[in-house]
């Protein structure tokens, strides 16, 4: 079986996943139909990470949906999904052939659409944002971070699978689609998004300036994609050349993306230790661990807010609990559970929850969260006023980064 290692947060979705291919072995007495439920059926049985599959008798469901007339594929899908829909499990689902497809470039940078992440409430089965990409049309449109979408060009989203409200949120380029949006405090608002092609630039870095002070350098990381750990290292390599003395990394609104790159991208930082434990259903742990030199010993400061979800909460909880980097913002957003994805027989897909994860120091965030050091909230500021004077937490992460304790500690 062939392996690789993605993390996907958000819907996009904030999760880390691993891609696995995995054809059981048929079972010639079922129709083809049937064979393709009880291949997920026995996915879900080897590799779940609750072991009572929410408190209910797994093998005595399987009898009963393989008894079922399945005369379509569409009647097979539809019972998958039931099957799932009974562990409780939002993460846990089945991907059509063309989410599946979709999935799978969005991994690798490339995106057409609204440019939304979106997830599911597990306490509430809410849709939230977890942020719009950068310059994307809903962003434009004016959605925000936690706005909560009720409904889908007047289709309830509590009706809608994740995967069903984002399809409903594609399409052709040009095309309008309306989001009813809710608010705390606020009546609900119907916003008229345009889809385009999103341009998904993972890194921004810049050379920050400050008279009598250190310079430092900026690191925005948009997303975990293909793409990120290169261009990540070469900004570090660029800043350093131009004299950068500190930096900060901002993972604020960053959903997660790729697994592997969360981990690539801490050891940039880390010369040794830990970076984040996983556990699996029998209580297994295994580990990623950083295998130095970092690029720089500068120091480093990390923003972080409601928005870091998934992969940017591994990349966040390793640099803090190796003591590499101090956290500054608001509590995370606490999605510490890992799929994996495989590739069923007849090209669609099923995303399974096989482990969470942990942190360097065996902290579980699942709902919880990082806490960072120092607590800032942060009023509502525009794109254009991100790590600029009005952004209290860019400037509570300058006035850290640029004392002299901080600067003599590096040293």
């Amino acid at each position: 079986m062939q392996k690789k290692w993605i993390a996907r947060v958000g819907l996009w979705l904030i999760l880390p996943i691993v891609v696995a291919l995995s054809w059981s072995t048929p079972a010639w007495a079922f129709t083809e139909e049937q064979r393709l439920v009880n291949e997920v059926w026995r996915i879900v049985n080897r590799s779940y990470v609750d072991e009572s599959f929410n408190h209910q008798n797994w093998r005595s469901l399987r009898q009963q949906v393989l008894s079922r007339p399945l005369n379509n594929r569409e009647a097979a899908y539809e019972t998958i999904q039931q099957m799932l829909a009974s562990l409780n499990d939002p993460f846990t689902r089945l991907l059509r052939p063309d989410q599946y497809r979709s999935l799978q470039t969005n991994t690798s940078g490339e995106l057409t659409g609204v440019g939304l992440q979106i997830a599911l409430d597990p306490e509430t089965s809410e849709l939230k944002v977890i942020a719009p990409l950068e310059s994307s049309p809903a962003e434009q449109a004016g959605i925000r971070p936690a706005d909560r979408i009720s409904r889908i060009d007047g289709v309830p989203t509590a009706k809608l699978t994740l995967d069903e409200a984002a399809e409903k949120m594609r399409g052709p380029i040009g095309s309008r689609v309306v989001l009813t949006v809710a608010r705390e405090g606020e009546p609900e608002l119907d916003i008229q998004v345009v889809r385009d092609r999103i341009a998904i630039n993972p890194v921004y870095a810049q050379l920050r300036e400050f008279r009598d002070r250190p310079t430092i350098g900026y690191i925005r990381l948009n997303q975990f994609n293909a793409n990120a750990t290169v261009e990540l290292a070469k900004a570090v390599h660029r800043l350093e050349n131009q004299g950068a003395e500190g930096y900060i990394l901002d993972l604020r609104n960053n959903p997660g993306g790729l697994l592997q790159a969360g981990v690539e991208i801490a050891r940039l930082w880390l010369d040794s230790g830990t970076i984040v434990y996983t556990v699996n259903r029998q209580g297994i742990q295994d580990s990623f661990e950083a295998n130095g030199p970092a690029l720089t010993q500068d120091p480093l400061v990390v923003l972080v807010n409601q928005g870091t979800a998934s992969a940017s909460e591994i990349l966040a909880g390793a640099l803090q609990d190796n003591g590499r980097a101090e956290l500054v913002g608001e509590k995370t957003f606490g999605k510490g559970l890992i799929q994996s994805l495989f590739e069923l027989s007849d090209g669609s897909g099923l995303a399974v929850t096989v482990a969470k994860y942990e942190t360097p120091n065996h902290h579980d965030i699942n709902k919880l969260g990082i806490t960072p050091d120092r607590l800032v909230p942060l009023e509502a500021i525009t794109r254009e006023q991100v790590a600029t004077e009005q952004d209290q937490q860019y400037q509570a992460a300058v006035e850290l980064l640029t004392q002299p304790s901080v600067l003599a500690g590096a040293a």
